[in-house]
């Protein structure tokens, strides 16, 4: 069998050598899969990868018939178009479909109503942003727990800190282990076998049933409770005092003195009136009449329902001096709350607003379609946002404004930026700016802030980095516990459906990324016991005629039509994959 799939690699083509087109090449590559790269005007400072990988690239358009025929079409196994033009992907998607209909084709598209209509052609669709948001969204939370459906049965992920010695079988029973991650430091233990020891501090990773978690005591509980994948929060406050709070928290001391001074006056007002003024039946004011008299004098209404022609000298001269100065405090309080509701006006029209009165907020830096996915996201999940974006005329800038997302216009690499967004009560920060090196510069700028808080521990601060090896080393430099890369976190799910394996999800254990994905099986692991997959690839489910199994059992042998559920790193479901039947597809 090895002979034969040595013999019969398959062949991928890859159209557009973009980020998000190089990561779909490192792992078709990093998994003994052949590919050919298809790009008339790539990345320059990409091309040197292909290079080194030893990919051969056609420098042509890929919407010409004789481009991909010459890039070995006829001999492919699946066609992914990642082209940043959502134009030049449909082209080339309709091109390849109507060269070869059986072909599996798989393309990166952002516009939802052309996807939708492709997808009815038979053409998978992806989108980058959709498909990364959730595992950027979860590091930017601290998120430990977020639910899943697998063969239509409720499961939950959770991350738990052991606070005891054991092996994982006695600690957490039958709850399926994906990694350990030690208390010190080092790399994590993927998959581990359950009787795999950990010390207290070790943070585990599990996947089970409510049930089964609940067995464990590790039932949700207020605090830690998620929804879809992202942490229960307070409900959002959709229409709820959309205005007046965030108002009253950016008023200027004149505009609160002069209100102080007013409801100052109407109270020594009300006590002097229901003290002096005498009706000609000797009845006096009542507390509603002496506060109506009072609001009316200010108000410079003078409806005459009160006379005081009649009442002592003092009480006249009182009269005069309420309705003197009232007036003046009543118009310098109008003009000054006038002034402050313009301001407020321009500052959110030119994008300079104030961050006040907010508490546990996140702060997305850059929005680009990544962080309105995001930022969306955060909004299902109830949490209150900032936005940081330099370019003031940002195409989703409309939608931000809708949402009533504030938008801060500024230059988030510096620091006096950062201490108008109230950094120091953020529950979050995602730096998702496209640029790598303003990125780690936002960053830094970030935990400099954070640090001179004592709160850089505290908050997380989610980075985006494209390059790898860059990713590793500002972990490893700068303290960085989150740095993510869109394109690593998506290249797997387009891998995942030009070869046939569904990818369910993406998230990271330590700096490990990690994939739970469908496979449904075919013929190449037909008798395979559970006990010899590889050693960093564990089924969690497995769905049969019969029913589901979990947690399926060591001894288990997988048929032709089981569905099983794998949790592991890429290269290895990628290489089981194979192992499947891949090459002869």
């Amino acid at each position: 069998m090895d002979g034969g799939q040595q013999q019969r690699v398959p062949l991928v083509l890859v159209c557009g050598l973009h980020d998000e087109g190089l990561r779909v090449v490192e792992q078709l590559h990093a998994a003994g899969v052949a590919v050919v790269v298809v790009d008339d005007v790539p990345e320059p400072r990409l091309v040197p990868a292909l290079e080194r990988l030893g990919v051969r690239w056609v420098a042509a358009d890929s919407r010409l018939p004789e481009t991909l025929l010459d890039a070995g079409l006829a001999a492919a196994a699946a066609l992914v178009c990642v082209e940043s033009d959502d134009l030049h992907t449909l082209a080339t998607a309709l091109l390849a479909r109507q060269l070869r209909p059986e072909l599996r084709v798989v393309v990166q598209l952002r516009n939802e109503a052309v996807g939708r209509a492709l997808e009815a052609t038979g053409v998978a669709v992806l989108d980058v942003a959709r498909l990364s948001a959730p595992s950027i969204v979860r590091a930017c939370l601290g998120t430990e727990r977020w639910s899943l459906e697998l063969a239509g049965t409720a499961f939950e992920m959770v991350a738990v800190t052991a606070r005891e010695a054991g092996p994982l079988r006695a600690l957490y029973g039958d709850l399926a282990p994906i990694a350990v991650v030690p208390a010190g430091g080092g790399s994590a233990v993927v998959t581990p076998g359950r009787d795999e020891p950990v010390s207290p501090g070790d943070v585990v990773h599990l996947l089970g049933t409510p049930t089964e978690l609940a067995a464990a005591d590790l039932a949700p509980t207020r605090e830690r409770a998620l929804v879809g994948g992202a942490r229960a929060g307070r409900p959002h406050r959709t229409g709820r005092d959309p205005w007046l709070r965030p108002l009253l928290s950016t008023l200027d001391r004149r505009v609160k003195r002069a209100l102080l001074a007013l409801a100052t006056l109407a109270t020594i007002s009300v006590t002097v009136l229901m003290t002096g003024y005498q009706e000609p039946d000797g009845t006096r004011m009542s507390l509603l009449d002496a506060l109506y008299f009072t609001v009316e004098t200010i108000g410079t209404v003078g409806y005459g329902d009160f006379y005081f022609r009649d009442q002592h000298p003092w009480l006249r001269g009182w009269a005069i001096v309420l309705m003197v100065v009232g007036a003046t405090l009543a118009t310098v309080f109008f003009a000054l709350l006038t002034n402050a509701l313009i301001a407020r006006r321009i500052e959110e029209t030119l994008g300079l607003r104030r961050i006040t009165g907010l508490a546990d907020h996140v702060v997305v830096v850059g929005t680009g379609s990544i962080g309105m996915a995001v930022v969306r996201l955060l909004r299902a999940a109830g949490r209150d946002v900032v936005v940081v974006e330099r370019d003031p005329a940002n195409r989703f800038r409309a939608e931000l404004d809708a949402a009533r997302v504030p938008v801060v216009t500024a230059d988030a690499t510096l620091p006096d930026t950062w201490r108008q967004l109230r950094l120091e009560h953020a529950r979050g920060v995602a730096v998702l700016i496209s640029d790598d090196l303003v990125g780690i510069e936002t960053g830094l700028a970030v935990r400099d802030l954070l640090t001179a808080g004592e709160r850089w521990e505290r908050t997380p601060v989610v980075l985006r980095v494209f390059g790898r090896r860059l990713a590793t080393t500002v972990e490893q430099s700068f303290g960085f516990r989150h740095v993510r890369s869109p394109a690593a976190l998506a290249a797997p799910w387009f891998v995942g459906a030009a070869l046939g394996l569904e990818v369910v999800d993406t998230f990271y254990v330590g700096d490990q990324p990690l994939l739970l994905a469908r496979l449904v099986v075919r013929g190449g692991l037909d008798g395979v016991a559970l006990a010899d997959l590889p050693a960093r690839v564990r089924i969690v489910v497995l769905e049969r005629d019969h029913g589901v199994e979990h947690p399926p059992r060591r001894d288990t042998r997988l048929r032709v039509g089981d569905v099983a559920y794998l949790v592991g790193p890429y290269e290895e479901l990628i290489a089981l994959l194979r192992a499947d039947g891949l090459a002869s597809s």
